[in-house]
C-alpha cells in the first residue's frame, strides 16, 4: 500500500467515525454507509436554494439502487434559514419535496461550534467546484461569505466514494443535475464497493 493510499484511508477512517445524530436522538457515524456512494448537504428549509431539494430527492431514488445515498444536514448558520427542531424539519421536507433521503439532526457547520464532520470535510477538500462564481452572484446581492476554505451557504455538497474520501466538493448552487456533480456521481459509482 502507497504511503498516499494510508493517508487518504486514515483521513476517511476518521471521518466515519465521527458521530452523528439522527432526529429520533439514535447515533450513527458515516462509516454506517461504507460502500455507498454519498453526497453530504447542508440543507435549510427557509433559503431561496431550498427547492435544490426536489433534484435531490429525485437523483436519490433514480440511484439509490446504485449505491448513492444523500445525507442532508440542516444548519441555520446563514440567516437563521432553518426550522429550530428536528421535527419541524422533518415535516417541511416531507410534506413540501417529499423527501426519503436521510436528513439528520441539526448541527452547525461553520463558527466556534462547527460540527467536527464539517471541520473534517473542510480538511480533506478546501475548495469547493463553484465557488468564486457563487461568491461573485452573492456580492450582487450585497452578502458577504466566509473566507476560504470555509462553508459558503446552505446547500454547499461533499461527494464521498466507498471507501469514504471525499471526492468533490461543489458550491452551493451547483444542483445535483448540474453536469460536474452527475459526473461525479458516476465516476464514484463506477469504482466497486470494498
Amino acid at each position: 500500500m502507497t504511503l498516499e493510499r494510508s493517508k487518504r484511508m486514515n483521513m476517511s477512517d476518521h471521518i466515519g467515525n465521527i458521530a452523528l445524530t439522527r432526529p429520533d436522538g439514535s447515533q450513527t457515524s458515516l462509516a454506517h454507509y461504507r460502500g455507498k456512494v454519498v453526497l453530504v448537504v447542508n440543507v435549510a428549509s427557509k433559503c431561496g436554494l431550498t427547492p435544490q431539494y426536489a433534484g435531490m430527492e429525485k437523483m436519490y431514488q433514480d440511484r439509490e439502487a446504485e449505491g448513492l445515498v444523500i445525507l442532508g444536514f440542516p444548519t441555520g448558520n446563514f440567516r437563521e434559514q432553518e426550522f429550530d427542531t428536528d421535527q419541524e424539519i422533518a415535516q417541511f421536507c416531507a410534506m413540501n419535496y417529499g423527501v426519503s433521503f436521510p436528513i439528520l439532526s441539526k448541527i452547525s457547520v461553520a463558527g466556534d461550534d462547527q460540527h467536527a464532520l464539517y471541520t473534517s470535510l473542510i480538511a480533506a477538500l478546501p475548495l469547493a467546484t463553484g465557488a468564486e462564481e457563487f461568491r461573485q452572484k452573492m456580492q450582487q446581492h450585497k452578502v458577504s461569505l466566509a473566507p476560504a476554505p470555509d462553508i459558503l451557504w446552505n446547500f454547499e455538497k461533499f461527494l464521498l466514494n466507498r471507501e469514504g474520501q471525499v471526492v468533490a466538493r461543489f458550491a452551493p448552487d451547483v444542483e445535483v443535475g448540474d453536469a460536474r456533480i452527475v459526473a461525479a456521481i458516476e465516476a464514484a459509482l463506477a469504482q466497486p464497493s470494498v
